[in-house]
């Protein structure tokens, strides 16, 4: 069965914790998008925000850095206590210096691709990554439209994934709703990221559920 990220970025900022609690016992893990202002023109959370969610919440926690500098908050949030740190490739010309430096703090290694970046750069880091994440929309705002165009990526990067023998989790993050799920995981992906589908809705964890069941 697919796993279920559920991205803060949609819950209610001014109640994160009773909003986790809405989704703790159905969702696979909690999303934190991490925006800069300059890697993508929105503010999120900081170091703080996560460090003081992860001492009442029983999930995993996937840091998604939206920056431009990763390097300098790779630390910071492993240590406020997330499980999965996940950078992209657009944002450095070293990953693997960074691959290092995550693994370092004991923590899992996530790539992300914009729907524009090709697959080119992961051919020699691939056997390094826990996940690759395949953003399905141009991040720095949730509620945005699945763009199909990334749907061949996704096939191409499972089939890599194969011929490599490399046993990776493939995550799919924008638009994610009943209607693109299915299509999300009929191309490889094994975990989705949904946001506005799960929080918007008026029971949160059915919402889940019907994700999981697509």
């Amino acid at each position: 069965m697919v796993k279920i990220a559920a991205s803060l970025l949609a819950a209610d900022f001014s109640c994160l914790y009773e909003e986790t609690k809405k989704v703790e016992k159905e969702a696979d893990s909690l999303h934190f998008d991490i925006m800069d202002g300059h890697f993508v023109p929105n503010i999120t959370f900081g170091p703080q925000v996560v460090a003081s969610l992860r001492e009442k919440v029983n999930l995993p926690f996937e840091i998604h850095l939206m920056v431009e500098n990763p390097g300098e908050w790779i630390i910071p949030f492993a240590r406020a206590g997330g499980d999965l740190i996940i950078i992209h490739a657009e944002t450095s010309h070293h990953l693997d210096r960074l691959i290092t430096l995550i693994k370092k703090e004991g923590k899992r290694v996530g790539i992300a691709l914009n729907p524009a970046t090709s697959l080119c750069g992961l051919e020699y880091i691939l056997s390094q990554l826990d996940l690759v994440l395949a953003m399905t929309v141009n991040p720095g705002f949730g509620a945005q439209d699945f763009l199909f165009s990334v749907l061949p990526k996704i096939k191409s990067l499972r089939r890599m994934a194969k011929e490599q023998g490399v046993s990776l989790e493939i995550e799919v993050d924008g638009g994610i709703n009943q209607d693109t799920a299915g299509q999300a995981i009929k191309a490889g992906s094994s975990t989705l990221v949904a946001g506005t589908t799960i929080f918007d809705a008026s029971e949160p964890k059915e919402a889940i559920l019907r994700l999981k069941n697509t």
